[in-house]
């Protein structure tokens, strides 16, 4: 079974390596990877739209430990969730919404609190990843129980969020809008330039901002051989344009025009 880590930890420190620990401990089988270490730190809304479109390369079945989680140790749930095949563990504030949105088949439980011994501060490695672990081995979480699975969805979130969520080494801007909802002519507004779709980089002139659809399927603000976080000044949060209508038959994105 192969569990994928996706947090705003970040690379460095002992959180990451507390969390295998952990699964090592009660999945010794299990392969570990890390899919994200610096998911937008504190915000489970762009996060979630990050994690929906980064996903589609793990296998089936695969656990997949999500936890950007600025409630720890308040009153929000954790959840376990079955969603086309990927199992989802972590906290209930919306992180999962966009996948269970969009997932054929879903089912869900949720955790029972978190025990006196547990960290009220590091869910992640005392309450998830324990979780994860079980679910490795083929049991249940001890306690979790049956949940509706609407009751993680957000309806106030759009199907498609026309803001920047992310941003990667390379100074590229990822978008929370799937290619697949925009026509071919969309132009995109973004740091407030009127920014070209085109395939790819080589597409561009060195130097020259655009928009492309990336590998993994999202809107990315890009510029040739540069940054484009740097050339127009983009940071998570910048308002996206889409100049173009989209048909809300097939998304309902948060349009800014």
């Amino acid at each position: 079974m192969l569990i994928a880590l996706a947090t705003d930890f970040g690379s460095t420190g002992p959180y990451m390596g507390q969390m295998r620990a952990v699964l090592a401990q009660g999945a010794p089988g299990a392969m570990v990877i890390d899919l994200f270490t610096d998911l937008p730190a504190f915000q489970p809304k762009p996060s979630a739209y990050v994690l929906a479109a980064h996903v589609g390369v793990l296998p089936r079945p695969t656990i997949v430990v999500g936890v950007v989680d600025p409630g720890v140790g308040t009153d929000r749930a954790g959840v376990v969730v079955q969603a086309d095949g990927l199992w989802l563990v972590g906290p209930d504030n919306g992180l999962f919404a966009p996948l269970v949105r969009r997932a054929k088949e879903v089912r869900a439980w949720r955790l029972p609190e978190a025990s006196a011994s547990a960290s009220a501060c590091f869910h992640g490695r005392d309450v998830f990843a324990p979780a994860a672990a079980a679910l490795a081995q083929g049991r249940p979480p001890e306690g979790a129980e049956p949940l509706a699975p609407d009751v993680l969805d957000r309806v106030d979130w759009p199907d498609d969020l026309a803001e920047i969520v992310y941003l990667d080494g390379y100074g590229n801007a990822m978008t929370g809008l799937r290619g697949s909802t925009l026509p071919e002519g969309a132009l995109i507004r973004a740091g407030g330039r009127p920014l070209p779709r085109l395939r790819t980089f080589g597409d561009a002139p060195v130097g020259s901002a655009f928009h492309h659809v990336n590998s993994n399927g999202l809107i990315e603000v890009s510029v040739n051989q540069g940054r484009a976080v740097e050339v127009l000044g983009l940071t998570p949060g910048c308002p996206v344009e889409v100049s173009e209508g989209i048909d809300p038959v097939r998304s309902r994105v948060n349009k800014l025009l």
